[in-house]
């Protein structure tokens, strides 16, 4: 079935742009869902995939992991999404957004204004007014909420857009989720305006100022993001599922046992250790860890 909307392609840096801009970063955090630690964590040795089934169907231990969205304010070009948490219906019942077998697998769970719309509001921004939202990558727990978004401009990697297009709930992905006519723009890292930034090979510069930088790091899904951030002092990497958990980075915690593909992870995560030894000041996040997400602070400058 085909989707809903065709996206048009993004050459060139959306406008909005200021020579020099600096940004401010305020993590929100939007639900949970449960994960296996197996699933995040890979527990190693003979018959892995038994492991991981087990996993999933026992649902043992319980885990719920931290669903974050990050908002990220511009001086000019206003209030940038990067993913969008949890849809607010998850508050009273998760089978409508996540699906009959999402729901069962990922028991997501979301406090009232949890969602990133109320604590939008809370911030005194209309989420109808944000005029760009970041996809990391379109995965079931990071665009649960894009429908509560109409008015934004979508960017995403092209790579991960075909995926989504033709993937399914075994993928990650659902399709409900984005499926909508709204106004998608794409990146193909393989051609012009593509351009290098200190360990990351392929970045695109969203404004053409610098202040956010979208780099491809493929591996968990086909198309995955990490942004780029740039503060007063500092970057801040929002580095999506690259890594689940912190320890991840510099190799204390197993990596993940299953990401799409092994070779393009290994590639991204080599690129996110060596930014992250060359800038040892950085804020670099990782996707759903609890411990990192419960000691954030509430704004980065």
């Amino acid at each position: 079935m085909a989707m809903s909307v065709e996206p048009h392609p993004l050459h060139e840096p959306l406008a909005g742009g200021t020579a020099g801009a600096e940004v401010a970063v305020e993590p929100l955090l939007a639900g949970t869902v449960h994960f296996p630690q197996a699933m995040m964590s890979s527990p190693g040795g003979p018959f892995l995939k038994l492991k991981l089934l087990r996993a999933m169907l026992s649902g043992k231990p319980p885990n719920q992991i931290p669903v974050p969205a990050f908002l990220v304010r511009h001086p000019s070009a206003g209030a940038i999404l990067v993913d969008t948490g949890l849809h607010p219906s998850i508050a009273s019942d998760g089978r409508e957004n996540f699906g009959g077998r999402g729901n069962r697998f990922g028991k997501p769970t979301l406090a009232a204004r949890e969602d990133v719309p109320s604590q939008l509001r809370a911030r005194g921004i209309d989420p109808g007014e944000v005029p760009v939202v970041v996809m990391t990558h379109l995965h079931m727990d990071h665009a649960s909420a894009i429908s509560e978004f109409p008015r934004s401009t979508f960017v995403v990697a092209a790579a991960e857009w075909r995926a989504a297009a033709s993937g399914g709930v075994r993928d990650g992905y659902r399709r409900a989720h984005y499926d909508y006519a709204f106004d998608y723009r794409t990146i193909d890292f393989d051609r012009g305006a593509i351009t290098s930034y200190a360990s990351f090979a392929r970045t695109f510069d969203l404004f053409g100022d610098g202040s956010i930088r979208l780099a491809f790091t493929p591996g968990h899904s086909a198309g995955h993001l990490a942004v780029v951030c740039r503060l007063a002092q500092r970057d801040f990497v929002i580095g999506g599922d690259v890594i689940y958990l912190s320890g991840q980075l510099d190799g204390s915690v197993a990596a993940p046992p299953r990401p799409q593909d092994a070779h393009n992870w290994r590639r991204s995560m080599q690129e996110l250790r060596l930014f992250r030894s060359q800038f040892p000041e950085a804020v670099i996040t990782p996707g759903h860890d609890p411990e990192f997400y419960s000691r954030i602070e509430r704004r980065y400058e």
